[in-house]
């Protein structure tokens, strides 16, 4: 069994592309080893996403490069 991620609530930051609407902004945590958790804005108790440091910065790479 794995322990829950204890994710410090000042390691939070909402995404750079995030309006000042609220609208739909995802937020990330700085400084967990070896993982970038992943959690919506609108609902900051709710679940986490844990991903890999390699597999957040390949996303990163690829949503820079992507025009929607």
């Amino acid at each position: 069994m794995t322990e829950p991620i204890r994710v410090p609530e000042q390691a939070w930051r909402k995404s750079s592309y995030s309006g000042s609407n609220g609208g739909e902004c995802i937020e990330v945590a700085d400084g967990i080893a070896h993982t970038v958790p992943v959690r919506d804005s609108k609902n900051p108790t709710g679940p986490i996403l844990i991903t890999s440091n390699a597999s957040w910065t390949a996303f990163v790479a690829f949503a820079k490069a992507t025009t929607v």
